[in-house]
């Protein structure tokens, strides 16, 4: 088990968070495997580990975790959520052939909360940025289809 992994249960039992195989595993896998996955995704990942653990365990998880401030709920469209362990504030380059998601940090951006707010008189407390195109891979798939 990684540092962080181990730092972020620390936190949560500080909370009084009760720690399951199940909530470790969930909590392991986020941190541990960058891809944003679905609460599917993760439950296909651990299911095999875990016999006992049903779609609606790794829901609930995530909904606790989400709570917690401890991952992100990232909704696009018509498509299923994806979650992502927050370490800290950064930005999505989205495959629009594949789907795949890759965090980036541009700390020019942070500019523009105090804009909108200076344009607005909103209270900016946060903001998301995504941008889409196609991932190398996808890229590289096209080029050899032509």
């Amino acid at each position: 088990m990684s540092t962080i992994v181990q730092q972020e249960i620390l936190k949560l039992q500080a909370k009084g968070i009760r720690i399951t195989p199940q909530r470790q595993a969930i909590l392991q896998f986020l941190i541990e495997n960058h891809r944003h996955p679905t609460a599917d995704e993760i439950y296909q990942a651990l299911a095999e580990n875990f016999s006992n653990m049903s779609v609606a365990t790794v829901y609930n998880n995530l909904r606790l975790l989400k709570k917690l401030n401890v991952v992100k709920e990232l909704t696009y469209g018509d498509h299923a959520s994806r979650f992502d362990y927050v370490t800290s504030d950064h930005y999505h380059a989205i495959c629009k052939n594949c789907g795949l998601m890759v965090d980036f940090y541009y700390p020019g951006l942070e500019d523009v909360q105090q804009a909108a707010a200076s344009l607005t008189g909103f209270a900016i407390d946060e903001h998301r940025l995504e941008v889409y195109g196609l991932c190398p891979d996808c890229q590289k798939k096209m080029a050899t289809e032509k």
